[in-house]
């Protein structure tokens, strides 16, 4: 059994974090739980955990920021980031800076624990995206941060809200 591996997981998901913090406590480990950076050090400092699972993209400071810092107060943290869908360059990066592998979502329990054993993963050369995959995966981004918010997204892209439909209704590149 894991019951003596303290396992942090941090994601602002709340389904995603409940569950993984569920399938990790019927398989032995020792867990705790929180939704941003703050409260995530908080704990990693009274905690201790053996291994962390840090979503990347939160909303605040970001996953790469919480493992730059949970490194500093907990060094021997093993981490495994998270992330979504057009997020690999930085899941990359969080190598770099010291996680131990990433794990693209939807992920489950079994994944992740596979994350930690496997080593550390080597960095892909992943082709650059072109112009167009670019400005589409900036456009989902922008329209996500915003809501599904149309408006306000053709606002924050500084683009009419018509052109920001019409780019919408072609296909992603």
């Amino acid at each position: 059994m894991n019951e003596n591996i303290s396992i942090l997981v941090v994601d602002d998901d709340e389904i995603l974090r409940q569950r993984l913090e569920k399938a990790f406590v019927r398989r032995g480990f020792n867990v705790r739980t929180a939704y941003d950076f703050e409260s995530a050090i908080e704990t990693a400092i009274s905690f201790q955990p053996e291994r962390a699972v840090l979503d990347l993209k939160m909303p605040g400071r970001s996953g790469l920021d919480l493992l730059t810092e949970l490194l500093r107060v907990s060094p021997d943290t093993k981490a495994v980031i998270l992330t979504g869908y057009g997020s690999i360059t930085n899941a990359v990066e969080a190598v770099k800076l010291g996680a131990i592998n990433y794990v693209t979502k939807p992920a489950d329990a079994d994944q992740v624990l596979s994350a930690f054993t496997s080593g550390p993963s080597p960095t892909p050369d992943f082709p650059p995206p072109s112009l167009a995959e670019a400005q589409w995966e900036h456009i989902q981004r922008v329209l996500a941060d915003c809501g599904g918010n149309i408006s306000e997204a053709a606002r924050r892209l500084d683009i009419p809200r018509r052109t920001l439909q019409r780019k919408l209704k072609k296909n992603a590149p």
